[in-house]
């Protein structure tokens, strides 16, 4: 009955947000020409403007709708720097957090129990390495943000240790997108917020935990 009422109720916003074409206010565009309407707003109703954006984060995040990049630099935009991370990154993990519980409702249960014998070594690797391996993939900018909150929702890493990760995993990646927000007078497009050079050493920091997990295995081996 759970599953069953969270599939309605997913299925119920979808088609509503579809509907009202509400894709239209997550894009480069419209955060472009309306920033100065949102720091106005933002001047005179302070506390109602960061819960409206921290909910609506939130439900971006949860529902893998297609705008993280865009609601951290209307955050970033808006709050400023310091204000626009704390709020961002904390509205971003709950989000994921969330999108983690629904894989976990909807699917786990399914996929344990019919590829039982498959997943022995991968839920063993979990519960010793669970925590190295989320690390390295929040670190990893390959891998969608979407998909590794459903992918380990799947597992059985512990839903506190999941949140306090992915916080400090996704926390870098969120700064460069604030700061990125923070200056959107000057940006013309998405393209140049990160060059092949921050790619590159977000690429090597995700290998870093294993290595060190690596390392540390063959000194006491």
């Amino acid at each position: 009955m759970k599953e069953l009422s969270l599939v309605v109720g997913l299925f119920v916003f979808y088609s509503l947000y579809h509907f009202f074409e509400l894709s239209h206010y997550l894009t480069f565009d419209y955060i472009k020409s309306n920033q100065e309407i949102f720091r106005s707003y933002y001047s005179q109703n302070s506390t109602l403007t960061i819960l409206v954006f921290f909910c609506s984060y939130v439900v971006v995040a949860a529902l893998s709708i297609p705008g993280g990049t865009i609601m951290s630099l209307v955050g970033g935009a808006i709050f400023g720097f310091l204000n626009g991370l704390v709020i961002i990154s904390f509205a971003s993990t709950v989000g994921a957090t969330l999108a983690f519980l629904i894989s976990r409702t909807l699917l786990r249960d399914y996929i344990q129990n019919k590829y039982q014998d498959i997943l022995i070594t991968i839920n063993q690797g979990v519960e010793t390495d669970g925590v190295l391996y989320l690390l390295s993939l929040r670190l990893n900018p390959l891998f969608p943000f979407f998909l590794i909150n459903l992918v380990m929702g799947l597992t059985r890493i512990n839903v506190f240790k999941y949140f306090i990760v992915s916080q400090v995993g996704m926390l870098a990646g969120t700064a460069i997108y604030v700061n990125a927000g923070v200056q959107l007078s000057k940006l013309e497009s998405l393209s140049g917020i990160i060059s092949l050079e921050i790619f590159g050493t977000f690429l090597l920091l995700s290998l870093f935990p294993i290595i060190v997990k690596r390392i540390y295995s063959f000194k006491r081996g």
